[in-house]
């Protein structure tokens, strides 16, 4: 079942250098090379991911999107800025770090005969988009020094790469289509924008910030702008110019002057575009999305027509709360041009009373009249979701103080027409929720809700007490009555990827179970299921692993869960050493807080630096062990630790009452804020072995203005935030605990120092630490040494601390 690697040195050689440190107990304070995990580890870690589908717009054909599981060191050791927020390659003027797709498969759902599309050499696709029409697709190619558009066939598969195009992705997406159907607007390099600027070598002078005496609560957010080199550096790299792109004749045509635009988006005649350009004065606090921007309608010229918003650095928005002046601002999809926006009614501060808090403003073409009212919100405005016909349109709400969103349908083409409140529900009740409607493209390149004969889709979780299963409901607009269209079957785990026709007849789904791989099968009303991929098991070794759905309570009756997972040698009536995985949320109330997330019918191929993988090694695995923070969202964090505790205490108890686990021998572990909720666990219990900490924040008053969710500031509650900071009981800290940390990690609140610091105090105090930093890496990790290096250390950890540990 498991060989331990300091007994069988020889059977697994790359363990030797640190593992043998490790277990002498020896210092280990210098830079070691990239060490591996067991054979069977990377065995698993090499298997192909299940490729993602994408359907074209005709819904005849797929698009399967081949991914890289995890890159090379080398990739992430690529040339970087880090500038205001972003982080961007200057030797291709693209993001530091783009997704990578390394194949595409075209598949025609008739037959499901695929056909691999034509890529250059050592491919680094990136967006993939189609055509309205479904004939066509485009998709960024990154290379050395620049970001291609290419263009592809979808009868053929062969693709061409866009000669003279060279895109600007620094902001990110890059690419829209304009509404004739074949023309792509494009965000390029500006043409002759010379060499980046150089430092100074004699600074121009001291870097100057001043407070001016009104509140600027910001987060603690990261990379930013240092000073007017960088200020600098930022307009070079992301200012681009706007240019249109005829995908049929290779034509182009500049539009405007270049710029640092936020968005640029074409009405739905397309005789405007709708920009948003950001400008100086730049902030040295706050990333680029709260820099000053214009807001402008421009002819296809570039030409102003008409003055949306100029608004200002959103320096002065109070926490949770939003920028006055219009947000979110688009065109109506299936008016020729319409403008459409939210604006506060409250001045955007969340705490102060209103009857109502926002408001959803429309103007019409030429732009000339009083913009006209279309609906009030009483809590915040989040989201409209405009339909295909009908004038619907489906706006949301959103209540912060008791986490509650209402869904109203109205009638944009009859304003005086009464609204209807179609849901009325907290956002945290999975079983209650409705489901996401599904979309379609229409010929102008707009994405609405899909109608059909008065319905609308909905596809949901399913969540329910015995796990999630997956459904596409019919909603019929008039009577608001639900029809089940499809339902995952039981002991499996199917979802609907998108709707082949009209009436939802025909589905495409992704389909899983404990002992069957993901593949796509296209779902008919009638019941029948025609495969149209055969991906094989990546990674066979692992179907004996059990999993199974477990509720249980803590101490104050809040219901729990959590998917224990067993070894697939494992022996009934074993008790095996232990692994408690899990990430603290935050609840209203005790029902919401039991309700069971997750299903334990997926097919378990472990990701990444997964826990998952301890299963390979001879571990029980709770994994995503509810840790719920039930109470008033103002002052919930008032009993976090007393609340996790409780919850830990629950789940090993539950699982020891299994017969599955040794108490004595449970190590507990988490990411980010379960990194955060890791060391709380060690400094206020007994209840664990050992702990790994990845890549999270321990001293809250370096997160002054606010973390997770926690409303208030530092100087409104400091001994909340000293209560809950396990540096400030780093003193308590004696049960060993691995601290993991991306040495480029970019998550606000959880910069490297958050780590760092920690580990000093664990030593200072004589506690048993160790301290692993991941070059290059942010706050998740994707290159290949880094993820390897990071299972090493996991096993290599709980294997000393864990499961061999002394009895006591």
């Amino acid at each position: 079942m498991h060989t331990n690697p300091a007994a069988s040195p020889a059977k697994f050689s790359p363990w030797m250098p640190v593992a043998a440190l490790l277990l002498s107990g020896a210092p280990a304070d210098a830079q070691q090379g990239y060490q591996k995990p067991p054979k069977e580890v990377l065995d698993i870690l090499q298997a192909p991911p299940t490729p993602q589908a994408l359907a074209s717009p005709s819904r005849d054909r797929l698009l399967l999107l081949h991914s890289e599981r995890n890159p090379a060191i080398a990739e992430l050791a690529a040339p970087m800025l880090r500038l205001a927020g972003l982080r961007i390659n200057p030797a291709n003027n693209g993001p530091h770090r783009p997704p990578r797709l390394v194949a595409l498969t075209l598949m025609t759902v008739a037959d499901g005969k695929p056909l691999k599309v034509a890529l250059p050499a050592a491919p680094h696709v990136g967006s993939v988009t189609w055509r309205p029409d479904g004939k066509k697709f485009v998709f960024t190619h990154t290379t050395p020094t620049r970001v291609e558009l290419w263009g592809g066939d979808s009868t053929t598969g062969q693709a061409a790469p866009a000669h003279g195009v060279t895109l600007n992705a620094a902001l990110g997406a890059a690419l829209s289509w304009m509404p004739d159907g074949h023309t792509l607007l494009c965000h390029v390099i500006p043409p002759h924008r010379g060499k980046s600027p150089e430092a100074p070598r004699v600074p121009r002078g001291p870097t100057v910030q001043e407070s001016s005496g009104k509140a600027s609560p910001v987060r603690t957010f990261q990379d930013l702008l240092q000073n007017a080199h960088d200020e600098d550096l930022f307009d070079y790299y992301a200012a681009a110019q706007l240019l249109l792109y005829d995908t049929d004749t290779g034509r182009t045509r500049t539009v405007g002057a270049p710029a640092v635009f936020a968005s640029a988006a074409p009405s739905p005649d397309g005789h405007y575009l709708l920009v948003s350009r950001i400008h100086r004065p730049y902030s040295y606090l706050l990333p680029v999305f709260a820099f000053p921007r214009e807001v402008e309608v421009w002819d296809l010229q570039g030409k102003l027509i008409h003055k949306v918003a100029s608004l200002p650095l959103a320096d002065q928005v109070p926490i949770e709360g939003v920028r006055t002046g219009p947000r979110q601002t688009h065109w109506r999809p299936t008016d020729p041009a319409t403008l459409v926006w939210a604006e506060a009614l409250d001045g955007g501060d969340p705490k102060k009373k209103a009857e109502h808090r926002d408001h959803l403003l429309t103007l019409k073409a030429p732009f000339d009249a009083a913009p006209a009212e279309l609906f009030r919100t009483k809590e915040r405005f989040t989201e409209v979701t405009w339909g295909e016909k009908d004038g619907l349109a489906v706006v949301r709400e959103y209540d912060r103080k008791r986490r509650w969103e209402r869904t109203w349908f109205l009638n944009a083409n009859r304003p005086g027409e009464p609204v209807r409140l179609v849901w009325d529900r907290s956002v945290q009740d999975r079983y209650r929720d409705p489901g996401t409607p599904a979309l379609r493209t229409l010929p102008n390149g707009q994405r609405v809700l899909r109608q059909h004969e008065g319905r609308i889709f909905l596809a949901g979780a399913g969540a329910s007490p015995e796990g999630d299963r997956p459904f596409l409901d019919a909603l019929d607009l008039k009577t608001l009555e639900t029809r089940r269209l499809f339902h995952c079957p039981e002991k499996a785990y199917e979802s609907v990827v998108a709707v082949l026709a009209e009436d939802g007849s025909r589905l495409l789904t992704r389909h899983e179970s404990p002992a069957d791989p993901p593949n796509y099968c296209v779902r008919t009303a009638a019941g029948e299921k025609k495969a149209l991929t055969d991906f094989p098991d990546p990674a066979p070794q692992l179907r004996g692993i059990t999993g199974k759905l477990v509720t249980y309570k803590r101490a104050d009756g809040v219901p729990l869960s959590c998917t224990l997972y067993l070894p697939a040698n494992y022996k009934q009536g074993e008790r095996l050493p232990a692994v408690l995985w899990a990430y603290p949320r935050e609840y209203l109330d005790a029902k919401t807080a039991g309700q069971v997330s997750g299903s334990p019918y997926r097919f378990t191929t472990p990701l990444g630096a997964s826990h998952l993988f301890f299963l390979t090694q001879g571990y029980a695995i709770l994994d995503g062990a509810t840790m719920p923070v039930v109470g008033d969202p103002e002052t919930a964090n008032d009993t976090f630790i007393e609340q996790i505790v409780s919850s830990a205490k629950a789940a090993i108890d539950k699982a020891d009452e299994l017969g599955a686990i040794d108490r004595n021998r449970v190590g507990v572990g988490g990411h980010s804020y379960g990194a955060f909720m890791t060391a709380n666990l060690l400094a206020h219990s007994d209840l664990f072995r050992a702990g790994i900490a990845r890549s999270g924040a321990y001293n809250r008053t370096l997160t002054p203005f606010g973390f997770q969710n926690e409303r208030r500031t530092f100087w409104e509650a400091p001994e909340v935030y000293f209560k809950v900071s396990p540096f400030m009981h780093a003193d308590k800290i004696k049960r060993p605990l691995l601290l993991i940390h991306g040495e480029a990690d970019n998550n606000p609140g959880t910069f490297p120092l958050q780590s760092e610091r920690l580990y000093h105090a664990v030593k200072g105090n004589g506690g048993t630490a160790r301290y692993v930093t991941l070059p290059h890496e942010s706050h998740g990790y994707v290159a290949r040494e880094s993820i390897e290096h990071t299972l090493y250390e996991m096993l290599a950890w709980f294997d000393k601390w864990v499961k061999n540990a002394n009895p006591g």
